[in-house]
């Protein structure tokens, strides 16, 4: 068998697995799933994004509110990493969605405090942690099997980095109650 038919089976293996785990992710992230390997984060009409966000169980209004979309003119679009809010907090957030925390985890990665930032990050994200990642690792086949390289870097650097943004998270959530001990 030629080398490039086992990575075509490897990688059709791999989609089939991956869109299994899609539907462990909240109705949102499903959504921005969909749209972002239609359109990335370019605008669509609204008319589109209100059919599948019905197919999703969720709503165009409730993606706004989610803080992950765009709604005007009879358009849509998914918000770009630099257009979410830089004061976010996922525990005071109403709508957490793993779409968002994966966009803020990159964020984190490349502009803020790098791997420690990220792992901060990990350590507020409770149970949705390890969705995140899950989401970041679909992302980026996506990018890779439509050509996105400069798209899928971002998605790649936060599962390379995951181990260690990990570690350096256990090592956060294990010092919090000897600090607060101390106080």
């Amino acid at each position: 068998m030629p080398v490039r038919t086992a990575l075509q089976l490897i990688n059709q293996t791999l989609d089939e697995f991956l869109a299994e785990q899609e539907g462990e992710f909240d109705a949102e992230t499903r959504f921005a799933l969909i749209w972002y390997e239609q359109h990335t984060f370019t605008e669509g009409l609204f008319g589109d994004a209100e059919t599948l966000s019905k197919a999703k169980n969720t709503a165009v209004h409730g993606l706004v509110d989610a803080g992950i979309l765009t709604a005007k003119a009879g358009k849509v679009r998914l918000l770009r990493r630099d257009e979410l809010s830089k004061n976010w907090n996922p525990q005071t957030d109403n709508r957490l969605t793993v779409w968002e925390a994966t966009q803020h985890m990159i964020r984190e990665l490349q502009d803020g405090a790098g791997n420690q930032g990220a792992a901060n990050l990990l350590s507020q994200l409770g149970t949705i942690g390890e969705a995140v990642r899950e989401l970041a690792y679909r992302l980026y086949n996506i990018c890779d099997r439509k050509g996105w390289a400069a798209e899928g870097v971002a998605y790649n650097s936060l599962v390379i980095s995951w181990p260690e943004i990990s570690r350096l998270a256990a090592e956060t959530d294990e010092s919090t109650p000897l600090q607060m001990a101390l106080l």
